[in-house]
């Protein structure tokens, strides 16, 4: 029941007309109306006002539906089994029409522990530069690294370092021919892509860095079949030198990841990518966090 009022509300507050809302829902005028009326008194505030036969959000309205529109999303795509938590961190999975797509938070503080000095690395000159891309404590290994914007048309790639996972899977030119264009969306649901997206809007929006394990499969540079692979992803906040907000992440090809879901049999059909070209010599901070104190 719940679930319908809040779907009665957001499906109202994107058409502001009953007649249509009633129509998008295959519902009743009388229902809807209902609903909204639970919903407010749940909430204690008015969530609508009418002004001429016309609806209006108010001001609390405005304020709920973000929140409420997450809440349908989380939904549709946990009644279907494509997320959970695991130790209150995120997972996220589908098997659909040839798509295989599995994706683990991970604990920061793994990163210590790991054995790619590129993402220690990498972490280090995140924090050291405050987030600033532009900033001579990424330089070293702003190579290895993606950097995306949100747009109008979703989270886009505006850059791909010549050292990074992408370039070295697909090629310079393909990595160069993606550039300006919207992540591609699965073919998992309206609502599962919006999930994938929403890791981005999290970055951006508290600033911090994720850590993620994903498996999935991806066509060959000059193939069409396709083959199966993971990777840890490090994803950090950023900034553009005219300071709008921007998403660096780091890509490290590895077999060893940590997804609860994934059996012995697709673990051992995984391809073994070889990691970035980087070691110690190039580090900069992994050097003096080892230097006795």
């Amino acid at each position: 029941m719940l679930f319908e009022m809040i779907r009665s509300f957001t499906t109202l507050a994107d058409t502001l007309n009953l007649s249509h809302a009633v129509a998008k829902l295959n519902s009743t005028r009388q229902t809807v109306r209902r609903h909204i009326s639970q919903l407010e008194e749940l909430r204690g505030e008015e969530l609508f006002r009418t002004r001429d036969r016309r609806y209006e959000l108010t001001e609390a309205g405005e304020a709920a539906l973000p929140e409420a529109r997450e809440l349908l999303m989380h939904a549709k795509v946990w009644s279907r089994g494509q997320t959970g938590m695991r130790g209150s961190l995120q997972y996220l999975q589908a098997e659909v029409d040839g798509l295989v797509f599995y994706q683990q938070q991970q604990p920061m503080g793994d990163i210590w522990q790991d054995e790619s000095v590129l993402l220690r690395e990498t972490y280090r000159a995140w924090v050291m530069s405050a987030g600033e891309i532009e900033s001579p404590h990424l330089s070293h290994v702003r190579p290895y690294l993606m950097v995306y914007r949100n747009s109008d048309s979703g989270w886009i790639v505006v850059e791909f370092g010549q050292q990074s996972a992408y370039v070295d899977w697909f090629g310079v030119d393909y990595a160069r021919s993606s550039i300006g264009r919207p992540i591609a969306r699965l073919p998992a649901g309206e609502e599962f892509g919006r999930m994938l997206d929403q890791s981005f809007l999290d970055i951006e929006t508290t600033q911090t860095a994720r850590l993620d394990h994903v498996y999935t499969r991806m066509p060959a540079r000059d193939n069409p079949s396709q083959a199966t692979m993971a990777y840890q992803r490090l994803m950090m906040a950023g900034f553009f030198p005219d300071r709008s907000p921007a998403v660096m992440t780091l890509v490290v090809p590895t077999i060893n990841v940590n997804i609860a879901a994934l059996e012995e049999a697709q673990r051992a059909a995984m391809t073994k990518i070889k990691q970035p070209d980087f070691d110690l010599a190039e580090a900069k901070f992994e050097k003096m966090a080892a230097m006795p104190t």
